[in-house]
């Protein structure tokens, strides 16, 4: 050992290891060499050998996906769905007709009512009062015709009694012409006196007086028998006008008594006991049994789409019911065609967007264990062919 081989001491004894190739370490898998990818392929053969059983299994649950996926697709093909649908009702504001304070509300939120169910009531006392008060007036009207009826009856005996005096005055009268001419024809033969064809003279006279006076009397109670007959008509339109006012009051007694107009759930309940309601003022919301499902389907789905088709109905409120219906009408037109304020294409800046157009779907049976309303999301699945 030289004096160099001391000074580096004994880590320079050891042997140097050799270096590895820089292309083993650094070729990517795809590079690989013919032989290792042969011992790939063969250590695989032997792992699929060694777990046949897996293999096999998963084989089988490929294929069989493969057949669910063929199956699923040919059906689903002939169906139509959107998630753009909803449960529609026409929901309407339950109103006093009549003002005054509540009394009774009978029923709470979300309670289902039939028609014709009490909802509410209004202080009736004022009501009664004027429904006596109509009354009253009717009473006073036909006691007015019944005493012009009385009067016109008095009257049509007074013209009897006026006519056959004038009979007797006309009977006076001839007798009294046919004295004067006795009268006048003695005078001419000299058989008579002046006087007594001037007392005739003037008994005719008095007699033609007293016939036109009976004339006239007839004929003034003939009139007045008209003014009674006037009379008569208006105390009947005051009877109508009493009645109706009659009619009237009763009308507004039953309108303190707001029932429902047909069965539903009652919602948005706003009126309480003591409270003061005007007419034409909302006390609560009633969502009818009759609901429908308003599905807007891209115009571009409803080219098979037609009235009758079935429908399958899936809420997402319950993810595990499943309902049928049928396709009862689709909109002539899109919908915002009917928005408050439709679309104006007609400006230079035009962007094609595919409208959506309402479909009305009718539900062949709603379920009665589950609560569903207005604005409730379905999922509609029509089949088009």
């Amino acid at each position: 050992m030289d004096a160099q081989t001391r000074e580096r001491g004994p880590s320079a004894e050891k042997p140097r290891q050799p270096e590895r190739a820089p292309e083993q370490n650094s070729r990517p898998d795809h590079m690989s060499s013919p032989q290792q990818e042969t011992e790939r392929k063969r250590s695989m053969r032997d792992r699929l050998r060694e777990h046949w059983m897996l293999a096999t299994a998963g084989a089988c649950l490929l294929l069989l996906a493969l057949v669910a996926g063929g199956v699923y697709w040919l059906n689903i093909r002939h169906y139509e769905s959107t998630d753009d649908a909803f449960v529609a009702a026409r929901s309407f504001a339950v109103a006093a007709k009549v003002g005054g304070y509540v009394v009774e509300v009978p029923v709470t939120d979300n309670q289902h009512v039939n028609a014709g169910d009490l909802l509410a009531r209004i202080d009736e006392r004022d009501y009664k009062i004027a429904v006596d008060q109509a009354s009253a007036q009717v009473a006073v009207a036909e006691a007015n015709i019944s005493n012009v009826q009385a009067q016109i009856d008095s009257q049509q005996e007074q013209i009897k009694e006026a006519r056959a005096q004038a009979q007797q005055a006309e009977a006076q009268l001839k007798f009294a012409e046919q004295e004067a001419a006795r009268a006048q024809d003695l005078v001419d033969k000299g058989a008579g006196t002046v006087q007594r064809q001037q007392q005739t003279r003037s008994d005719l006279d008095a007699q033609q007086a007293n016939a036109s006076r009976a004339r006239t009397a007839v004929t003034a109670a003939e009139l007045g028998v008209k003014t009674l007959e006037a009379q008569l008509k208006s105390s009947k339109a005051s009877l109508e006008q009493a009645q109706t006012q009659l009619d009237q009051a009763k009308l507004n007694l039953q309108y303190t008594r707001i029932t429902a107009a047909q069965s539903g759930r009652v919602v948005k309940l706003s009126g309480a006991v003591g409270t003061f309601v005007a007419p034409a003022q909302s006390v609560m919301m009633l969502v009818p049994d009759e609901v429908w499902i308003t599905a807007n389907y891209k115009e571009t789905q409803l080219t098979d789409m037609r009235p009758g088709q079935p429908v399958e109905i899936r809420i997402d409120a319950y993810p595990g019911r499943k309902l049928t219906g049928h396709v009862a009408s689709v909109q002539p037109g899109s919908g915002t065609a009917f928005s408050l304020l439709p679309a104006e294409n007609a400006t230079g800046n035009f962007v094609k967007v595919v409208q959506r157009v309402p479909v009305k779907i009718v539900v062949d049976n709603w379920p009665d264990d589950v609560p569903v309303g207005p604005g409730m999301s379905v999922v509609p699945w029509t089949r088009v062919r």
